[in-house]
């Protein structure tokens, strides 16, 4: 099997997990009894866990040269967590389970992008159609698992989320084998290193304000048109209209990094994020508003992730890519997630849906701004796309 299929079935059947999980777990949770502070608290263990576990992943996955079997024991992990919670016993323990289980498997994804890029060896274009197949994989997951709980209580999702755990670690073992690199002379150290060091951290910051601004929209999107009288079917379709235009750029992703520089795709996903979050937050009662802002995902998600993974690939030395790779997924996605939502969650409680989402606003505004400190050559050329 070509190593770009068995990429494109790992990222299927992951986000397919993923798209279960998301939006359907906290149905599981409320249907075992735990109130809506309880579900909160579980519900958070996956974020914290994103903040530091990536990290450690990403650097004995690098120090022992076995990304693919970190990545199979991160699917792993998965798997034995939803075979043990139906049998674990009120809020304390659940809790516990879904942090260990989120701790053993946070390294997974960060490590599937390093290999990724890895095969791809300098065709970080073709990073997009691959991609393309976890957008796929969610929106699959999300209206079959939805449709199936019209009619199965929620206990058996469970079950559900056990079998896409599994489909997952199948995929994971076939992934194709991408070895780091050993450490050149003097790679990574030295006047060079310290020269890019400024631009990692504006990166890497610019990533934190892009995931906690999407914290806003994660936690609140759907509460807001509720308020607003759109109909749970208007809700669910604007949320695969976003996903859809999300496939969207990753299909034409070749070509978008043929005419732009990585630092030009972030700056305008970061300016777009700024343009989508205020229209939500004033103006979603005009469909045509709320259409235009999420088919803005394209560049606020999809965009912003390819261009961000192919920099983190680029700044960082060969031996060390899949811990920037974690790094930056720690930082970005995983601080930057549970900080935007805490920050979403009291703006929503002090001043509603304007606050929420014009404060979603300022901070993409804030990583627009950190773009002007990323000064390695190679993310204002356009690249040579094969």
């Amino acid at each position: 099997m070509p190593a770009a299929l068995r990429l494109a079935v790992f990222y299927f059947a992951y986000f397919a997990y993923v798209g279960a999980f998301t939006p359907y777990f906290p149905v599981y949770l409320a249907g075992r009894g735990l109130p809506p502070t309880e579900i909160a608290t579980v519900l958070a263990m996956p974020q914290l866990a994103r903040v530091f576990a990536p990290a450690f992943w990403g650097w004995l996955a690098d120090r022992a040269d076995a990304r693919r079997a970190v990545v199979v024991a991160s699917c792993a992990a998965l798997v034995a967590g939803f075979a043990a919670i139906p049998f674990t016993p009120g809020f304390r323990a659940i809790t516990l389970l879904v942090a260990l289980t989120s701790i053993f498997s946070a390294g997974g994804l960060p490590l599937v992008e390093a290999i990724t890029l890895s095969v791809l060896a300098g065709r970080s274009g073709h990073y997009g159609p691959i991609r393309l197949w976890g957008s796929i994989g969610f929106i699959v997951a999300v209206l079959v698992v939805g449709a199936w709980l019209d009619t199965h209580a929620p206990a058996g999702l469970a079950g559900v989320l056990l079998v896409l755990a599994l489909a997952a670690l199948a995929a994971s073992v076939v992934l194709p084998r991408a070895a780091g690199a050993s450490p050149a002379a003097g790679e990574g150290d030295g006047p060079c290193a310290a020269r890019a060091s400024a631009s990692v951290r504006a990166l890497i910051g610019a990533g934190f304000c892009m995931a906690a601004a999407h914290g806003a929209l994660y936690a609140f999107f759907t509460l807001h048109l509720q308020r607003l009288g759109y109909s749970g079917k208007s809700i669910g379709a604007l949320w695969t209209l976003g996903v859809l235009a999300e496939i969207l750029v990753f299909v034409y992703l070749p070509a978008l990094f043929r005419r732009f520089s990585l630092r030009a795709i972030l700056l305008f996903s970061l300016l777009a994020a700024v343009v989508r979050f205020a229209a939500i937050g004033w103006a979603a009662g005009f469909v045509t508003v709320l259409v235009i802002a999420q088919v803005l995902h394209a560049a606020t998600f999809g965009a912003f992730h390819a261009a961000s993974v192919v920099a983190v690939q680029r700044m960082f030395p060969a031996a060390a890519h899949a811990r920037g790779q974690a790094l930056f997924s720690s930082i970005a996605y995983g601080g930057g997630g549970a900080g935007g939502a805490l920050l979403a969650g009291w703006a929503w409680q002090s001043g509603g849906p304007a606050l929420t989402f014009s404060l979603a606003a300022g901070i993409a505004a804030v990583g627009a701004a950190l773009t002007f400190w990323l000064r390695p050559q190679q993310l204002y050329d356009a690249l040579r796309v094969r």
